[in-house]
C-alpha cells in the first residue's frame, strides 16, 4: 500500500536519496526545503514542493497533518552563534508539530556517538535530539545511528588536488565505520514506507566495516593513480582557521572540530556491528562509483 511520506532537508546527501527511492517506488511523497529551486527534479517526479524550513512550526505541522510516516534531521547551521541552542529550537519546532500533528510514525536522522552528550561535539545535540522525541507519547520513534559519511572525503578533493594530501582534524590511525549515504537512504526509506517499528528504537547504520583514514587515503590514492597519496592530521587550530576564514561561525567550528578530535577517543564504535547494522558498499566501490566521476570533473 503506498504512503503518504514528508522529507525535510530533502536537498541534502541523505534526503534526496531517500525521496528519489520512495517517488521511484510510487509513493506520495512531500519534500520541503528553503531553497526549492533544487527540488524541480522531484517535483517533475509527483511530489509536492514545500518551500519552507525548520523554523515555520505551522507549515511543518501542515505537512505531517495527513502523513503516514516523516523523515527528520537536525540541519547544520555555520553562522550559529550557541550551535547546542539552535539545535535546541529546531528539536523543539519538530515536537511542536509532531504533537499538533498527530503523526505516528518520525525516522530521525542520528549519528553514532549520539549515545553521549557531551565530549562528542556537533553529536551532543542530536543525542539531546534522539531524548526529547523519546519522549513524545504515542508516537513511534526510530533514530537512524548512521556511520561517518563516505560522502565527505568528497569535500576535500581540492585539497587532494592543490596539496597532494588528504587531510582532516581527525585522527589517521583510529578505525571507524564509514558508510555510503545510499545505503543509509535504502534503510530510512525501508521503515518510512514499510512502518515497521514500534516505540522508541535505534537503527544502526555502519556500512561494511571500520577503515582508518589512512586506509581510506590509501584507496582514494590508488583510484586516482597516486598510491602514495599522503593522510594528514591538520592540527585542530589550524583547522579551525580554515573554517573561520569560511565565515563559519567560531561555536560551530568548535563543535564541529569537537566531533573530528573525539573520533581518537571512540565515540563512533560504541555501537554493536551486525548483520542488521552492517550494509554492503565497500570503501572501494565509493571510491570508484562515486569519488572518481566527481574528483575527475
Amino acid at each position: 500500500m503506498k504512503k503518504k511520506i514528508v522529507i525535510l532537508g530533502a536537498t541534502g546527501t541523505v534526503g534526496s536519496k531517500i525521496s528519489e527511492i520512495l517517488l521511484n517506488e510510487g509513493h506520495q511523497v512531500t519534500v520541503m526545503a528553503r531553497h526549492t529551486e533544487k527540488l524541480e527534479k522531484f517535483k517533475s517526479m509527483g511530489a509536492e514542493v514545500i518551500s519552507s524550513d525548520v523554523t515555520d512550526v505551522k507549515t511543518l505541522t501542515n505537512a505531517f497533518k495527513n502523513a503516514d510516516s516523516a523523515f527528520l534531521i537536525l540541519p547544520d547551521n555555520p553562522k550559529a552563534e550557541n550551535t547546542r541552542a539552535y539545535q535546541r529550537q529546531v528539536t523543539s519546532n519538530y515536537i511542536q508539530a509532531i504533537e499538533k500533528s498527530g503523526i505516528k510514525y518520525i525516522v530521525n536522522m542520528s549519528s553514532l556517538g549520539s549515545h553521549m552528550h557531551e565530549g562528542n561535539g556537533m553529536m551532543g545535540g542530536t543525542g539531546e535530539q534522539e531524548v526529547r522525541l523519546n519522549q513524545i507519547e504515542n508516537v513511534n520513534v526510530l533514530h537512524i545511528r548512521s556511520a561517518y559519511f563516505m560522502e565527505n572525503w568528497l569535500r576535500i578533493i581540492g585539497l587532494v588536488k592543490a596539496k597532494g594530501i588528504a587531510g582532516t582534524a581527525a585522527d589517521g590511525d583510529t578505525a571507524i565505520p564509514m558508510v555510503a549515504t545510499q545505503d543509509v537512504a535504502k534503510i530510512a526509506a525501508g521503515h518510512l514506507s514499510k512502518l515497521d517499528f514500534t516505540g522508541k528504537s535505534i537503527h544502526a547504520v555502519m556500512g561494511p566495516r571500520d577503515y582508518t583514514y589512512k586506509e581510506f587515503t590509501n584507496i582514494i590514492g590508488q583510484a586516482i593513480g597516486k598510491p602514495e597519496l599522503p593522510y594528514v592530521q591538520i592540527p585542530v587550530e589550524q583547522a579551525k582557521q580554515i573554517f573561520l576564514g569560511n565565515g563559519f561561525s567560531e561555536d560551530f567550528v568548535d563543535n564541529l572540530l569537537g566531533m573530528a578530535v573525539a573520533i581518537k577517543d571512540g565515540i563512533f564504535n560504541y555501537q554493536k556491528r551486525d548483520d542488521s547494522t552492517t550494509t554492503t558498499t565497500t570503501a572501494e566501490q565509493f571510491v570508484n562509483e562515486v569519488y572518481l566521476p566527481i574528483f575527475n570533473q
